[in-house]
């Protein structure tokens, strides 16, 4: 499997903390988006009311493009998921670059601008409001700035490629959009302090989390992909099945392309079951709401299966109902696996 990316983001995740002491600069709120700014004001630095305004704006921006992952960061301490909302927007607003409405215009080199301002955001001169939320969380937390950029070279590659031809190639491109921010949250998230496991395993459970995510995203919104002539999936397993991109085009639902789906969804579930192992090594107060997203995200692909596999016409969600019903679940095995857990711990030791 291709991972090219991971070795040096896994090595920068484990750096110190950032200097506390940076400049905050903010800005005042456009009309043309949910989360654009201009840099014409100035809030000087210990304006804390300002900097309590920019991440209410990113949990606002979350709550209303995100609701499963939101209603996750709700379990959260609040320092915690402060951060996890800007860190979410940072990484929203650079899919935009190519996903949003203006990304016909996005070129490499705007790319490049956006990194550029990504590096003085972790000098401490972010930009804007939501860029100061982001300042103040990697001043906080020890949050490595690796991710962030290979999050910007996912973004170069969604430029310049529309197709995948294997898996491997496709998995390179889930590290870059969203293995990475697995990366990006737990030092947010934290380790527990009795937990055995090594650093590296936390980071591998969380970059497969970031992994099962982005295949689910992936299943799920194949129509919408391929209304704008995208194909995320890997061409030779298509080719396996007798199936073509030509097939997705038309949009039918035939065997060939449930059996296909069937063997998709097999393998994100892998993808879940790798990163649950990481779950139970986080630090008490955030394996609740890890649980609640994880079990919660996973639940979207049976509602692929409950659809017949027709993700052409009809987008799979978890309803509210079902989002609720899966919170004592949660919570359960974030209490009861940590404990068996660690009773077969003291087992193995006697």
């Amino acid at each position: 499997m291709n991972n090219c990316g991971l070795v040096r983001a896994l090595e920068s995740s484990r750096s110190l903390s950032r200097c506390q002491n940076q400049r905050v600069n903010t800005g005042r709120r456009k009309q043309t988006t949910a989360w654009s700014f201009s840099s014409q004001d100035i809030v000087l630095p210990g304006s804390l009311s300002l900097l309590g305004e920019a991440y209410d704006r990113c949990g606002e921006v979350c709550a209303e493009y995100a609701k499963t992952f939101y209603l996750g960061t709700l379990l959260m301490t609040p320092e915690r998921r402060k951060a996890i909302w800007a860190i979410y927007v940072w990484c929203r607003r650079t899919d935009e670059l190519v996903d949003g409405p203006n990304a016909s215009h996005i070129t490499p080199m705007a790319l490049d601008r956006w990194e550029a301002r990504l590096e003085d955001l972790f000098r401490g001169r972010p930009f804007d409001m939501l860029d100061a939320a982001l300042a103040d969380t990697v001043a906080r937390y020890p949050v490595d700035i690796q991710p962030f950029r290979d999050m910007i070279e996912g973004m170069r590659m969604d430029l310049r490629k529309s197709r995948y031809k294997n898996f491997d190639d496709l998995y390179l491109y889930c590290y870059y959009v969203a293995g990475t921010v697995g990366l990006m949250s737990v030092p947010v998230m934290g380790i527990d302090p009795k937990s055995k496991a090594t650093t590296e395993s936390v980071y591998n459970a969380a970059l497969a989390l970031g992994i099962a995510n982005q295949l689910t995203n992936i299943l799920r919104d194949v129509g919408e992909d391929a209304r704008r002539g995208r194909v995320y999936l890997p061409q030779d397993e298509l080719a396996q099945a007798g199936l073509s991109d030509e097939d997705i085009f038309a949009g039918k639902v035939t065997d060939k392309w449930r059996n296909f789906m069937k063997m998709q969804l097999k393998r994100a579930r892998m993808f879940f079951d790798e990163a649950e192992k990481g779950v139970t090594e986080l630090d008490a107060a955030s394996r609740w709401p890890v649980w609640a997203s994880l079990l919660l995200y996973r639940r979207i692909l049976d509602e692929i299966e409950a659809n017949d596999y027709n993700n052409f016409t009809k987008r799979a969600y978890v309803g509210k109902a079902k989002k609720i019903a899966a919170l004592p679940l949660a919570y359960a095995k974030s209490v009861l696996k940590t404990s068996s857990s660690r009773l077969a711990s003291s087992s193995k030791s006697t």
